[in-house]
């Protein structure tokens, strides 16, 4: 189609080619957003394959991976019972500041 063809009687733009602008931009901001995407689950999956080339080239231990684990599991129970009871701490001395504070 030619410009000419675009373009209504007063040089305006045809209906149809607003319409069509418009499908363009929001087909190029999807192929983006699509790019985007693939080119984060490529790293993943590059990542993926490091991991897995380590564990069959045998640099690193299942079961040292597996007691780390299991250290940093426990490790993280102890942090929210701390974290817990240091929460329980804070509402005491809160509940105590407002009691002092509706005394005055």
């Amino acid at each position: 189609m030619s410009n000419r063809e675009a373009r209504g009687s007063a040089g305006t733009p045809a209906p149809g080619l607003d319409a069509l602008e418009s499908a363009v931009e929001r087909l190029i901001a999807e192929v983006r957003s699509t790019r985007e995407r693939a080119m984060i689950a490529q790293a993943e999956a590059e990542r993926g394959d490091h991991l897995l080339r380590q564990f069959v080239d045998g640099r690193q231990d299942p079961g040292e991976l597996a007691r780390r684990v299991a250290e940093l599991e426990a490790e993280n129970r102890d942090l929210r019972a701390r974290l817990a009871k240091g929460r329980e701490g804070v509402d005491r001395m809160l509940a105590s500041i407002r009691f002092l504070e509706d005394r005055r």
